[in-house]
């Protein structure tokens, strides 16, 4: 699968993937928290299947796969 997150959404996605995961293993946010395995997952393999079906790319193009 070709990647399609850039690198400010990877963040994005670890960050909220952590804090979430953070917030229900502490019992703050209950089950739902689980959820941010899946941000956490998709920002660290680079690659959102929503994006994909959406053809949505937040991943920089470089000049030479243009051409």
């Amino acid at each position: 699968m070709q990647k399609n997150l850039g690198r400010l959404d990877k963040i994005a996605r670890l960050s909220l993937g952590s804090i979430l995961l953070s917030l229900a293993a502490a019992g703050i946010i209950g089950v739902w928290g689980w959820l941010g395995l899946i941000s956490l997952f998709t920002g660290i393999i680079g690659v959102c299947p929503l994006y994909s079906l959406l053809g949505i790319s937040s991943c920089p193009v470089s000049k030479k796969s243009e051409q």
